[in-house]
């Protein structure tokens, strides 16, 4: 390690000692999910289960809660439920990374961790270069740094980051967001027998490729795995308009549904379907666990989305990311669940009710103003209407009538209340992750999910959840968590 790097290493410690106390008052922190100490957290990077223990790595700014020259900072668990803050794994020290060590992921190969992520390095005049990195760790808390292993190949702007590695048959091969030189959005496509020399075999997806029209013009933070035969690429294209009831964040994150050619490198896929329907989810990542599960964590914010607005930057922090979802490819659907590992988070069994009939008068649950909980709900066939409202911040709704479910939210910049929606044929199960300041709602056993952080106010009304509707619920659960 470089004097230069312990050196911001210290300072970033030294932050985070600093405002512990400040950031820890905060009754907008969140019990369950993981966050900075300090500073602007946004994508997840390096998820990877090596050795037994999960790592979940995420970008990081400690010195402020705007973007910046973004170190790695690093959670590890056993369990998805318990994790420990680990040393800061990469910060920004070396010329090709001056400007940020940028979004990647993480492989094992011969008994070592390897981390791939791109080197961000801009001029006096704004000019950037890019750098695709490895890092080599053999303990899974210090790092290597071996330096750029790829560089830009041609046809592409400076945009071309966020590296995701995995291997195939007795190739490795790694995914990059990139912008065409038209400044379009790709995603690119190399490969490697040493994970050193890299070969560039092209754009498999993007903007005006495979039949897509205009979408977008820069493509970050891709994935592709295979799951029950098929192969899913994880993308966020920037540059989507509003379209019906889909792309009404600033970016979106979504996947395409195909088939890689990896001798030819072409990806036919299908049509591009949002990943989560609610207000702040980008930049997921996946990885496989020894469970065979692929398992995804998602960044619990949107770039340049009223960011500086958030109402935790008084307690010096900002964002979070999302609970661990296992991915199912089910009837040609992909389903999101929750790890079944999160059941341990449940403390005290609070609402436990079955064949409850729904009415126009709002029911309370009991529930004594606890703001981390989770809910089950199981309806009947007969439920055509279904209202949940959250305190003063947050409402779920259903209209079979339309065949739409919402999440509406008193908006943290205006205080109006703003909404997400989907289609959904009908509700037949609801899941709900409630957290002091965030909600993550499951649909109809993950067929459809609404993310979004929430802030609730301070008096007695903000705990309070009420129900209404028509026709049964067949079963609802609440524990605190």
């Amino acid at each position: 390690m470089t004097e230069r790097e312990q050196e911001l290493i210290r300072l970033a410690e030294e932050e985070v000692e600093k405002n512990k106390e400040l950031v820890e008052r905060d009754p907008y922190r969140l019990r369950y999910h993981l966050m900075p100490p300090v500073g602007l957290l946004n994508d997840p990077n390096g998820f990877i289960q090596w050795n037994g223990t999960y790592h979940l790595f995420y970008q990081w700014m400690p010195f402020k809660t705007g973007h910046g020259a973004k170190f790695w900072g690093h959670y590890s668990s056993k369990d998805l439920v318990n994790w420990k803050h680990e040393p800061i794994a990469l910060a920004p020290s070396e010329w090709f990374e001056k400007n940020g060590c940028y979004s990647g992921s993480a492989v094992e190969h011969d008994g070592k961790m390897i981390l791939f992520y791109t080197g961000n390095v801009k001029d006096e005049d704004g000019n950037r270069e890019t750098y695709q990195c490895m890092a080599v760790s053999e303990d899974g808390v210090t790092f290597d740094k071996k330096g750029p292993v790829v560089e830009l190949p041609e046809g592409y702007t400076a945009h071309f980051r966020d590296p995701k590695v995995w291997k195939k048959d007795s190739h490795w091969y790694m995914v990059v967001g990139a912008q065409s030189e038209d400044l379009t959005g790709k995603v690119a496509l190399l490969k490697s027998a040493d994970l050193k020399d890299w070969k560039h075999l092209g754009a498999i997806a993007g903007s005006g490729l495979n039949g897509l029209g205009d979408f977008g013009y820069m493509w970050e933070c891709p994935d592709l795995f295979e799951l029950d035969e098929v192969d899913i690429l994880v993308a966020s294209p920037q540059g989507l308009k509003p379209e019906g009831m889909k792309y009404h964040n600033v970016y979106q994150a979504g996947y395409f549904v195909g088939k890689l050619d990896y001798e030819q490198a072409k990806f036919e896929h299908g049509e591009f379907v949002e990943l989560d329907r609610g207000f702040e989810f980008y930049a997921p990542q996946t990885t496989l666990d020894d469970k065979g599960r692929r398992l995804m964590v998602g960044w619990m914010g949107v770039p340049e989305q009223d960011e500086d607005k958030h109402p935790t930057i008084a307690h010096k922090w900002i964002h979070a990311l999302t609970l661990p979802r296992v991915l199912k490819w089910v009837n040609g659907k992909l389903l999101q669940v929750p790890a079944e590992e999160l059941a341990q988070l449940r403390q005290v069994s609070m609402v436990e009710l079955s064949d409850m009939q729904l009415s126009e008068d709002n029911a309370g649950l009991a529930m004594e103003e606890e703001r981390a909980f989770e809910m089950s709900f199981s309806f009947g066939r007969d439920v055509t209407s279904f209202e949940l409202a959250l305190g003063d911040a947050a409402q779920l709704t259903y209209d079979d009538s339309s065949s739409v479910f919402s999440l509406h939210r008193k908006s943290f910049v205006t205080g109006e209340w703003e909404t997400r929606s989907c289609k959904l044929e009908a509700l037949t199960e609801l899941r709900a992750f409630v957290d002091t300041s965030s909600i993550e709602v499951f649909l109809n056993g993950g067929e459809e999910v609404f993310t979004a952080r929430v802030f609730p106010g301070c008096d007695s009304a903000a705990g309070k959840v009420l129900l209404s509707g028509s026709g049964t619920v067949e079963k609802v659960s609440v524990w605190e968590l």
